[in-house]
């Protein structure tokens, strides 16, 4: 067997990495002091994580984040927010995922919900958890148009199968007796089996009225499906007359969606 047919069945497997490093090592007088097992191994791992990488890339763009520079270790705590580093961090261990829980992040618009959201997001990604983030709007509309063409129950699988899905700008606008149909509809295939990220501008208590509250025989129904056992993160500012958006303190374009 010739070495250039070893190479072209490494390629044939689409094990590039590895034919890539295994002419890098042919060419490499070094290698040759090298035992077997050693030079074996090195090409195993330079393929393993080239592969691992190339995964957790594929995680974040199919996720879809707002904010895919969003990192957990840049959440800014001294600019003026009460925030709770201790959960945060905890948070970012995704064990809320293992356990099937929710998160509720709410706040004034600029006080950096979406970007927290990414960045717990990202995190998820990175222990291979899929994760998919989506505008309350948008998956609204998505759902109005795939009724129209027959495509609804594949679109509800979309977003009910992430282990993790991100809801930015949730109950913004009150949402029809249709909405509140679908949205009990997803959140009922996700309970008890993966965890949602809500991002709102209400606090927790405006959510039944936000839902049509007593003229609503769906509000209670909706909320049964997610209040339980959720964390709560609520950002406030230390000093409202002072405040700043944290679009300005990430350096963010400030025409830009939160």
């Amino acid at each position: 067997m010739t070495i250039q047919s070893t190479i072209d069945k490494l390629i044939e497997m689409r094990l590039t990495s590895m034919a890539d490093a295994f002419i890098t090592q042919k060419d490499d007088p070094k290698m040759k002091d090298l035992a077997f097992e050693d030079r074996l191994g090195m090409l195993v791992d330079i393929e393993y994580n080239n592969r691992r990488s190339n995964s957790l890339k594929r995680l974040i763009r199919q996720a879809g984040f707002d904010q895919p520079e969003a990192y957990i270790g840049d959440i800014d705590y001294v600019s003026g927010r009460k925030l709770n580093r201790e959960l945060i961090q905890r948070l970012g261990t995704c064990e809320y995922i293992t356990d099937h829980r929710n998160i509720f992040i709410t706040g004034a618009t600029g006080s950096g919900k979406t970007y927290m959201a990414c960045a717990l997001g990202m995190e998820a990604c990175k222990q291979r958890y899929k994760t998919q983030y989506v505008r309350l709007p948008d998956l609204l509309m998505e759902l109005e148009m795939a009724r129209d063409n027959g495509s609804y129950v594949k679109v509800q699988k979309k977003y009910a199968n992430p282990l993790l899905l991100i809801i930015d700008e949730w109950l913004l606008l009150k949402p029809t007796e249709t909405e509140q149909h679908d949205i009990l509809e997803l959140l009922h295939h996700r309970r008890k089996k993966s965890s949602t990220i809500f991002c709102s501008q209400y606090e927790f208590s405006g959510w039944y009225d936000q839902l049509g509250g007593d003229d609503s025989p769906l509000a209670e129904a909706i909320l049964d499906r997610i209040k339980y056992d959720a964390y709560k993160i609520n950002i406030v500012p230390i000093d409202p007359a002072n405040n700043r958006s944290m679009r300005e303190v990430y350096g963010m374009d400030p025409r830009l969606s939160e």
